[in-house]
């Protein structure tokens, strides 16, 4: 097979520095127990951001990120059961774990220390091939593009996992800070159960896309809350935005930081943040098991994805697009028709 193209992590910094490079690389051969897929689109998610800026450490030289891949299984490795050649499946941020450690004993795989991650650890979807797990790749949902399942991936897991953590009581308010991929998702999951749901954003366009989905509310980041909430998610990774999501819980009501990197958190009042057992708590990674409880929910619920394509060979200014927050819901990279093929 010829070789393909491959953007990789060149020199990580500022979007502006140029961090991302687009190269030709040969297509890999799957190993044992491994899928070779073809990738039609992949999400664009803010850790890819992280990773090119330096925020994260890149863990091999030279990575191609992206985590939220929808592709098509094109040869298999041996020892593989669960997919053949031909059948559309998704690559997600989680890509192998030990399991045998105690936290995958106890069904914690996200915790588990020799864990590694698609476009971190293993080359990602910002390429035309990528390998993956054959026990580690999810079958998808019928009745939704391709570029509409992508974000689910990982901006939807996450999501879902968060809602969780963030302990949500029925019938209960709930408050969003940020509203990008993940969030725009989560939000429909905690409507689709009963929430109501606030939303907190600086970008006017994304408290239009929270309204229209059905949001209560949808005001600026730092504005007062205009009920008590008894769960907050935060998803923009910004610290100062936490104090104001503990501030706005009321009494018994739980915060989960959904991000993979925050700025610093200020210093927190007890009294003010923290007293009448509200709770602050963080979100790591995901387990297959959210995946497929997510995805089921993706498709009874009928959410919807919105999604802003841009082309393969523009993957750098989708990122730079969204450091700058001019993505419309979640970006996407298109590198066949999979904004339209169901």
């Amino acid at each position: 097979m010829k070789g393909m193209r491959a953007w990789i992590v060149d020199r990580p910094g500022p979007m502006a520095s140029g961090p991302l490079r687009l190269a030709e690389r040969p297509v890999p051969e799957p190993g044992p127990g491994e899928l070779l897929v073809r990738v039609r689109c992949c999400g664009v998610c803010r850790t890819d951001l992280h990773l090119a800026e330096g925020d994260l450490a890149p863990r091999a030289s030279g990575v191609t990120p992206g985590h939220e891949v929808v592709g098509e299984v094109v040869a298999t490795g041996t020892g593989t059961t669960r997919f053949r050649p031909g059948d559309r499946v998704g690559v997600a941020w989680l890509a192998g774990t030990d399991g045998t450690c105690r936290y995958c004993r106890r069904g914690a795989e996200n915790l588990c220390p020799a864990s590694v991650y698609t476009g971190w650890d293993r080359h990602g979807g910002y390429a035309e091939y990528l390998t993956v797990a054959d026990a580690f790749a999810h079958p998808l949902p019928d009745g939704f593009s391709d570029a509409e399942l992508a974000p689910l991936l990982c901006a939807g897991i996450i999501g879902y996992r968060a809602l969780r953590r963030a302990q949500v009581p029925p019938g209960g308010t709930l408050g969003i800070w940020g509203f990008g991929g993940s969030a725009h998702l989560a939000a429909q999951i905690a409507m689709g159960q009963g929430a109501e749901v606030h939303v907190f954003t600086r970008a006017p366009a994304a408290r239009e896309l929270a309204l229209g989905l059905g949001a209560a509310s949808a005001q600026d980041s730092f504005d007062p809350a205009p009920v008590p909430l008894d769960s907050a998610i935060v998803f923009a990774p910004v610290g100062d935005l936490v104090p104001a999501a503990l501030a706005a819980l009321d009494r018994g009501g739980t915060c989960a930081i959904a991000g993979i990197y925050l700025t610093g958190i200020p210093p927190l009042d007890y009294g003010k943040h923290l007293f009448q057992e509200r709770a602050l708590c963080s979100v790591t990674a995901n387990t297959r098991g959210d995946a497929a409880e997510f995805l089921a929910l993706a498709q009874r619920l009928r959410i919807r994805v919105t999604t802003t394509p841009y082309p393969f060979g523009q993957a750098d200014r989708a990122l730079a697009d969204l450091a700058g927050d001019r993505i419309h819901g979640a970006g996407v990279l298109i590198l066949d028709d999979a904004g339209t093929s169901r």
